[in-house]
């Protein structure tokens, strides 16, 4: 049995940090690629960061040289360092394989990021 339980979003001012984790159970910690992803209201789910099983990162030119994602495979998490945020990043923060219509149904409830002053 899969899941995915993320944390550690809040409410933050513009400029400031937050981190956020993801605790994975079952085998999907055995995919390569493991994402975040974000969905803001009315707007489609969109991948943010990915790290693979070797520790390669790719990012989303919005968030690129503001966030950092990083994976502990010995501990099945995989983390998001998200600083400098914008009120523009305010969304629900996901976890997931990539890409995410392959594990569609590991979908887990997301952590609310809020950026405002």
């Amino acid at each position: 049995q899969v899941r995915l339980v993320e944390s550690g979003g809040g409410l933050v001012q513009p400029g400031g940090s937050l981190r956020l984790s993801c605790a994975a159970t079952g085998s999907i910690f055995t995919v390569n690629t493991m994402g975040w992803y974000r969905q803001a209201p009315g707007v489609q789910r969109e991948l943010v960061a990915d790290i693979t099983s070797g520790g390669s990162t790719s990012y989303t030119d919005f968030v690129k040289g503001r966030f950092a994602i990083s994976r502990d495979i010995a501990k099945n998490m995989v983390y998001l360092q998200m600083n400098s945020l914008k009120p523009e990043d305010t969304a629900v923060y996901y976890c997931n394989g990539v890409p995410g219509r392959y594990y569609n149904d590991y979908w887990g409830q997301g952590t609310q990021v809020t950026v405002s002053s």
